[in-house]
């Protein structure tokens, strides 16, 4: 099998939908399963894949995991020669699952990659950034840092006629890592509940030997934070938790 599509959903039933009706228009001749682990929704979502997704696999949890752990759990099922973690909240593009494949198939020092998100009205969104350091995060959480280096930092301005590039870390709305590269590294860090949980694999990826790659030429739009806005002050101390937990794993407790 070529693909596995790996969806965490918790409340977004309309969007899911969405989501899972834009993957055959986008996954070309590839063979392809997948795996949605819904977190103890409420909405519906469970009967609605069901009825209307027959041929997707559905996890149920009775409680929510938290999205790194329900990540998991779908990627340990998973049989394909390529992951890919999907927001529930995106809309894949015509052939845009199959560029990214075909991309890896012929980089093998790809470990993972990452498409150009968009918002819903076809404009940027931040795609992929350098790894974090303590004078970015104090730039960004003094508000000055998008008034410093434009207003998409940390990822950079989008630019005509960008080419394809090695990069530090790709958003996880959208990443496709290699199976071997997952073998070797292992699954994402449960330390993480939310958040920065893409920019440690991003970084282990690069740790063992793999680069990660943007490519900006293959599309994808994400509505961004359909999840986490209902929960939203607790979503925003998640992020900063994760932030945090990300410098102390690489940098040390100081």
């Amino acid at each position: 099998m070529d693909l596995s599509i790996v969806i965490v959903n918790w409340n977004t039933r309309e969007l899911l939908a969405q989501c899972l009706d834009s993957i055959p228009l986008a996954i070309g001749g590839l063979s392809y399963e997948v795996i949605v682990v819904d977190n103890a929704s409420t909405d519906g979502s469970q009967a609605m894949v069901r009825n209307r997704f027959p041929w997707v696999t559905l996890v149920e949890n009775a409680e929510n995991l938290g999205f790194v752990r329900a990540n998991n759990q779908a990627m340990a099922l998973s049989r394909g020669r390529y992951v890919l973690l999907l927001n529930s909240d995106t809309v894949a593009l015509p052939q845009a699952l199959a560029r990214m494949v075909d991309f890896m198939d012929h980089r093998i020092d790809a470990g993972a990659a990452g498409p150009k998100l968009l918002n819903p009205d076809g404009t940027f969104q931040a795609s992929y950034a350098d790894f974090p350091t303590l004078l970015s995060e104090s730039l960004s959480a003094a508000g000055l840092n998008r008034w410093l280096y434009g207003p998409y930092h940390p990822s950079p301005s989008p630019h005509p006629n960008e080419t394809r590039q090695p990069v530090d870390w790709v958003q996880g709305a959208c990443l496709l890592v290699r199976r071997e590269t997952l073998d070797a590294i292992g699954l994402l860090d449960e330390g993480f509940w939310m958040y920065s949980e893409e920019t440690d694999l991003c970084y282990r990826i690069h740790q063992a030997g793999w680069n990660v790659y943007y490519l900006p030429d293959v599309e994808i739009i994400h509505l961004g934070g359909a999840s986490s806005r209902q929960r939203q002050p607790e979503s925003v101390a998640q992020l900063y938790r994760s932030k945090l937990r990300f410098f102390r794993k690489y940098q040390g407790p100081v």
